[in-house]
């Protein structure tokens, strides 16, 4: 019964009990029928069944657990990165393990240009930042490593040079290039003559073209595929670094996922190093800084720092 409908009532019989009080009662029936209609004149004053206070309101403890239970819960999710790595791919056999899961088995620089893209490239376009830094020299030279791979590769100033420096002392040494090689919004802006045919910008050919000029075919192949989908993948496939270059995304959020999905990919008999690029910019500690000092923590590491780079030694 709704509220407007029971007033009414309610006043009607309050003016009939009014009447009937004023009477006077001598037998005690009449004390009886007096309390059945105070008991349900009581019943009709209550409030409805769709009142507010129909259910009653959560209490502040209640709801707070809830609230920490929920956040527990999403921050736990941050730190699972739960792929299954593979058994690992010995270090001769990282190369054709890319080549035939990729590339149907043959080199990816064969008859490379094709025709339609030739005219298209500059004979040589090696552009990157921090890229000749000592820092790779010194964990060269300290790790000796049989497989490199690198998370943001852009035109491979990066992985020319590492392939340089490894070729210069006598390591036969295998780079694994990660980039979807679309670059970023606007980058065309600030990286000039980088040709676009229908959407798309010619990255991958331009940084082949790089590594072709600097005859490193043999020790440097691209993985073509986003960090995150192209690091479970290797990951899964067993195929394992000695030093590990983490230079894509540099928010937080694409540096902590790369992070923790790269460093799973260190060789599992310890002494990998993983390292990147931009420790210190304009971001400050919202970005890379934050994302390395985070997984730090967590895993019981130290972070050091060479330059604009930062180390991580497994144990």
């Amino acid at each position: 019964m709704k509220e407007e409908q029971k007033q009414p009532l309610f006043q009607h019989h309050r003016r009939r009990v009014a009447a009937f009080t004023r009477k006077k009662f001598t037998k005690p029936a009449a004390y009886v029928i007096l309390l059945l209609l105070s008991y349900f004149f009581g019943y009709l004053s209550a409030p409805s069944s769709n009142s507010q206070y129909d259910s009653p309101p959560v209490g502040p403890r209640i709801a707070q657990n809830r609230v920490t239970q929920d956040t527990a819960a999403a921050d736990n999710d941050h730190y699972r990165f739960t792929t299954q790595c593979g058994a690992p791919v010995p270090s001769k056999l990282v190369r054709q393990t890319i080549l035939d899961r990729l590339f149907n088995g043959t080199s990816p620089y064969d008859n490379f240009p094709p025709a339609h893209a030739t005219t298209l490239l500059r004979k040589k376009k090696i552009k990157g930042w921090g890229s000749n830094g000592a820092v790779f020299e010194n964990l060269i030279r300290k790790v000796q490593p049989k497989t490199i791979i690198e998370v943001g590769t852009f035109l491979g100033a990066s992985a020319i040079h590492m392939a340089q420096l490894a070729s210069g002392l006598g390591l036969k040494t295998q780079i694994l290039c990660i980039d979807d090689f679309r670059g970023w919004p606007g980058f065309r802006d600030r990286v000039r003559d980088i040709n676009m045919v229908n959407g798309d910008v010619l990255l991958l050919y331009q940084f082949m073209q790089n590594v072709v000029h600097e005859n490193a075919t043999e020790s440097v192949l691209f993985v073509p595929f986003s960090s995150g989908s192209a690091l479970q993948q290797l990951c899964e496939w067993g195929v394992f670094g000695d030093l590990i270059e983490v230079d894509a995304g540099h928010d937080f959020h694409s540096a902590w996922s790369d992070i923790n999905r790269a460093y799973k990919l260190l060789r599992p008999d310890g002494g990998g190093v993983i390292f990147g690029h931009d420790y210190f910019t304009s971001a400050d500690n919202k970005g890379v800084r934050r994302a390395v000092h985070l997984f730090a923590r967590v895993h019981g590491l130290r972070v050091q720092i060479d330059g604009q780079h930062w180390v991580i030694h497994s144990p």
